[in-house]
């Protein structure tokens, strides 16, 4: 292979999408309340709840609003504090913000999950607990549940990147109260924009619904669980209305994919795993591990530059890019809205040595399912070769 691979375009949608769209179109039936029963929207969340064993799920117009009406429903007081993972995504803290809560951050290690002696030291201050699986790398669940239920605090998971990783044989965002997903376009299911939630609670299901724009008696439409019936009867007009519903145009473009999460799921293990297996051995350059309860479904790659300082980092950055591959250097990329030291919207930004010296130092690389063999091993090579022309093959201090 002479040329970098397109690492950007996502997979074409189905063939399958396109009959229902088209459906769609000549009836002008785009709003999922219109239709009596099983709107396209209705359809996938039924669908998506049964793929990941929940009770329920609610789509609605981004995993942000999601994480946003998860908190919401949970009751939250005003001023409640929501431990997070400080390497996470501008759109968590936000979502918080939004949800009048105040976020806790908490540091994070090399290997981009949770510290948690940091977690256990901030968990007694705060009333809920936000787990964002990061790039798909999942922290300790066992560890995390355990202190957030001997504490009575629940446990949001933003599964945003996490769609198809399992730890210890259960679907990641089915093991806290809430699992929220997105079907943004760099997803492992792309609607453009959109996301879901999934839970087994119908008191949190009836509330974020009514929240999400269900007016009246909408909420009928979703579903004749007797549980969610009553539930719905307890908080109907309680709650204020967002309107942050999904159309059926998204959710007949998502519907079409979900037969290939299997496919997309283990091709994108078998690309991550590949190029990682490779850039281990470059004294320059250390993939971390997963942990051991974890199997993750990646479309992307991150590791860590070892030995190098900030000028030697942005050189390695301009080598691979200049071969075609493009680096993201989480804390060195201006702006970047997973560096949490730019979230200025926060009035209190902690001091975190820790995740800052991480994210000075970690990389992040799109590789997405449909990436060939030859495509991983072009990637690989130009990032090695980039490090070996700035470091040379002599081997990293410390390593």
């Amino acid at each position: 292979m002479t040329s970098a691979p397109n690492v950007y375009d996502a997979e074409p949608i189905p063939p399958a999408a396109r009959a229902e769209i088209e459906r769609l179109l000549k009836s002008g039936d785009l709003f999922r309340y219109t239709a009596p029963a099983d709107a396209p929207v209705a359809l996938l969340e039924r669908e998506f709840a049964d793929l990941l064993g929940a009770k329920y799920a609610l789509a609605v117009s981004s995993c942000s609003a999601a994480l946003f009406l998860s908190l919401k429903a949970l009751n939250l007081p005003r001023g409640a504090r929501v431990l997070i993972p400080a390497f996470t995504f501008a759109a968590v803290p936000s979502s918080i913000v939004h949800a009048d809560c105040e976020p806790v951050l908490c540091e994070v290690g090399e290997n981009y999950r949770i510290d948690l002696a940091d977690f256990h030291a901030k968990i007694a201050t705060v009333d809920a607990v936000m787990i964002s699986h990061m790039r798909g790398h999942t922290s300790d669940m066992d560890a995390i549940m355990a202190a957030a239920q001997a504490r009575g605090l629940p446990v949001i998971e933003d599964a945003a990147h996490s769609l198809g990783t399992v730890w210890d044989g259960r679907n990641i965002g089915t093991i806290g109260q809430i699992g929220c997903f997105s079907f943004q376009s760099y997803k492992l299911l792309n609607s453009g924009e959109g996301g879901i939630l999934i839970t087994d609670d119908p008191d949190i299901l009836a509330r974020a619904v009514i929240m999400s724009g269900a007016y009246e008696h909408n909420w009928r439409k979703h579903g004749t669980d007797p549980a969610l019936e009553a539930a719905f009867a307890r908080h109907q007009n309680r709650f204020p209305l967002y309107n942050l519903r999904l159309g059926n145009l998204s959710a007949a473009v998502v519907r079409a994919q979900l037969a290939e999460v299997a496919r997309r799921v283990r091709d994108g293990r078998r690309n991550h795993d590949h190029v990682a297996a490779q850039l281990n051995l470059s004294p320059w350059i250390v993939v971390p591990d997963k942990l051991a309860k974890e199997q993750r479904a990646p479309d992307s790659i991150q590791f860590n530059l070892l030995g190098m300082d900030d000028h030697e980092v942005r050189a390695f950055v301009e080598v691979a890019a200049a071969q075609g591959i493009k680096v993201q250097v989480f804390g060195l990329s201006t702006d970047n809205a997973r560096a949490y030291w730019n979230w200025q919207f926060l009035s209190d930004l902690p001091d975190l040595p820790q995740t800052r010296a991480m994210l000075m130092r970690a990389c992040d690389v799109r590789l997405p399912a449909r990436l060939t063999p030859e495509d991983c091993d072009f990637v690989a090579d130009v990032l090695i070769r980039a490090a070996q022309d700035i470091k040379g093959n002599l081997r990293a201090t410390g390593t």
